[in-house]
């Protein structure tokens, strides 16, 4: 059940040039939780206007009626976001909607009711056989990639957790997806990228279509 360790996001200041085959990954911290949203916008109009070359201010990024952010003036320059505590992922790509999410593994542990009630049948069939010290992470590197799609797909948790199954293993490790509702398109035309930006955090970025290169960064500004 291993993702990337933290030590691949590379200390970085402003972002390399973001090309078309590329999804660059940016990994930020702050010091408070009740700081986090506000330093992540802040991190988030800087990145959007290196890569845009024009100043991003904070009225200029809306929200769909799901709630996934963009700008309206930036077409063509797709971007995702997300945090846990103090830490915060980013993602961003040319002509590809994307979706990331973060979580911390010190999160409130959920019960088994939980996934039985939201999730894909198998999913929580597949989480009930675990031993209990391997259930809480199971959950968690399951629901980053469950929602890391749904937030791709621009709908959030309106679309419904159990319209999309994953395959886990026996340890709970996520396979791959296995099926989701046709609207959202073939599940064998998803990408999924798990990593871990810290010790305590797992993560997941999503998207439909093909291959990319994800190159991953940490803030260093």
């Amino acid at each position: 059940m291993n993702a990337p360790a933290g030590s691949d996001f590379v200390a970085h200041g402003l972002p390399p040039p973001l090309q078309g085959g590329e999804i660059h990954l940016w990994h930020a911290q702050t010091r408070e939780p009740a700081t986090t949203r506000a330093h992540a916008r802040a991190v988030l109009r800087e990145l959007l206007g290196a890569y845009a070359g024009t100043a991003i201010g904070d009225a200029d990024i809306a929200s769909n009626e799901h709630g996934k952010p963009f700008v309206r003036t930036l077409d063509g320059l797709e971007f995702n976001l997300s945090h846990a505590g103090t830490d915060i992922v980013l993602a961003f790509a040319r002509g590809q909607a994307l979706g990331v999410d973060v979580e911390h593994l010190r999160r409130r542990a959920v019960s088994a009711e939980v996934a039985r009630r939201f999730f894909h049948a198998s999913e929580a069939d597949a989480l009930a056989r675990l031993p209990e010290a391997l259930r809480q992470l199971a959950f968690l590197q399951l629901w980053t990639h469950k929602e890391a799609v749904l937030k791709a797909i621009g709908h959030g948790l309106s679309f419904g957790l159990a319209r999309l199954e994953f395959a886990l293993d026996a340890d709970g490790s996520v396979r791959g997806l296995r099926d989701i509702a046709g609207e959202a398109g073939a599940a064998t035309h998803w990408c999924l990228h798990p990593f871990a930006p810290g010790p305590h955090l797992v993560g997941c970025l999503a998207w439909h279509g093909p291959p990319r290169r994800v190159r991953t960064f940490a803030w260093a500004r």
